[in-house]
């Protein structure tokens, strides 16, 4: 081989291989309907490449765990389907202490109380009997969180001794405790929730 066709011999190699495997673009976007990809130099050929998401692949959750993860999907739905309640019913007291504050005597209290219970009734009744028994328990300790008072307490300041014993009594029978207090070192997964819940209600109504 002569000494002139050996070097550009030399020169195609080396450019072979000085483009070989190197990122390129496919195409050059032209028009709405065409998109740019990255691809690689093969030869002659010019491949397109994609990179595809990142994925875990787990094998299948120990007993124990799974049993956690359902405990704790159970305790955050309860939270999610709860809070609001107890937000408003926070608010709602709130303005019927504000109210009650007004009013001259007792025979007026009595007459806005019962006229504000039938609208509540009206607003939540429905909702808040289709809750479950665990989701009642769930709500009685969030609108103690919310008020800074247990479920006896409203009742009793609001209806009296004896309607708030008598709920009490129903509530035992049921698995609950009207008189439920919130503690967030012992109640730490459901203040991690509530947490998240107005993380990410914070978040939608920022966006």
């Amino acid at each position: 081989m002569r000494p002139l066709k050996k070097v550009i011999f030399c020169l195609s190699l080396i450019l072979a291989f000085a483009t070989y495997g190197r990122p390129v673009f496919a195409q050059e976007a032209h028009g709405a309907d065409t998109v740019a990809l990255h691809a690689i130099v093969v030869g002659k050929d010019t491949i397109p490449v994609i990179t595809l998401a990142i994925f875990d692949v787990v094998d299948k959750l120990p007993r124990r765990l799974a049993k956690e993860r359902e405990r704790w999907t159970r305790l955050r739905n309860a939270v999610y389907v709860t809070y609001p309640y107890a937000k408003s019913a926070a608010r709602i007291l709130k303005d019927v202490n504000v109210e009650l504050a007004k009013l001259p005597n007792g025979r007026a209290r009595k007459a806005y109380l019962a006229s504000k219970e039938k609208e509540l009734k009206a607003q939540f009744g429905d909702k808040l009997t289709n809750l479950s028994v665990y989701q009642g328990k769930v709500l009685m300790k969030l609108i103690n969180r919310e008020t800074g008072q247990n479920c006896y307490e409203i009742i009793k300041e609001l209806k009296g001794g004896f309607n708030a014993r008598i709920w009490q009594t129903v509530a035992f029978f049921f698995g609950g405790n009207l008189k439920s207090d919130y503690d967030k070192q012992e109640d730490k997964d459901i203040e991690d929730i509530v947490q998240e819940l107005e993380l990410y209600q914070h978040y939608r109504a920022y966006n």
